[in-house]
């Protein structure tokens, strides 16, 4: 890590350390821009600093690189697959919407180009419960029309170029067997 000098912003109250602002700021020049991002989303999720700030004091063209990842800070994050997924998607080039409500399955993580549920699941999501509970959810949301793909920590963190790929190639698969003028969804695949 390059010297940045002195502390600028309070340290910690009573431990010693330096203090947030500090932390991320430096994190923000030296780290690679993903570990970034999940330092700055997880300050700017709990409320310990607000992006505003942030922006304020990445001001000037030396900071051009901090800027485009405090640009992917999104407004709110889950969980920090979530803020992976994200990005990975945006710079695919696929329309996304996070934390969509369906009728009938709840809220969703994602929802790729109006037809592809994604979610992204961590650890908590093997639990016998849980399994049972997301494999419902992903029985209504195809009953509903959409299809759904679920992807885990490996997925998002260390392969996420297949996870992009397979979000791809379904969505390929839809647009091919759409029936022309006709509604969309999971029912134009077996028709």
């Amino acid at each position: 890590m390059k010297d940045h000098g002195r502390p600028e912003h309070p340290r910690h109250a009573w431990l010693p350390v330096v203090g947030l602002a500090d932390v991320l700021l430096h994190a923000l020049h030296c780290l690679p821009e993903l570990e970034a991002l999940v330092m700055v989303q997880s300050a700017v999720g709990s409320g310990n600093i607000s992006l505003e700030f942030l922006f304020a004091k990445c001001q000037g063209r030396r900071n051009g690189k901090v800027r485009s990842v405090l640009d992917l800070v999104i407004p709110r994050a889950d969980s920090v697959l979530e803020v992976l997924a994200n990005v990975h998607f945006a710079r695919a080039g696929l329309r996304v919407r996070r934390h969509v409500n369906i009728p009938g399955v709840g809220e969703v993580d994602f929802l790729v180009e109006e037809c592809l549920v994604v979610e992204t699941d961590g650890s908590t999501h093997f639990e016998p419960r849980s399994v049972k509970k997301d494999q419902r959810r992903n029985n209504r949301s195809i009953i509903g029309g959409y299809l759904v793909l679920r992807y885990y920590y490996d997925d998002v963190v260390h392969r996420p170029e297949a996870m992009v790929a397979e979000v791809q190639a379904v969505l390929k698969v839809w647009r091919s067997r759409r029936i022309p003028g006709g509604p969309a969804g999971v029912a134009d695949l077996f028709a």
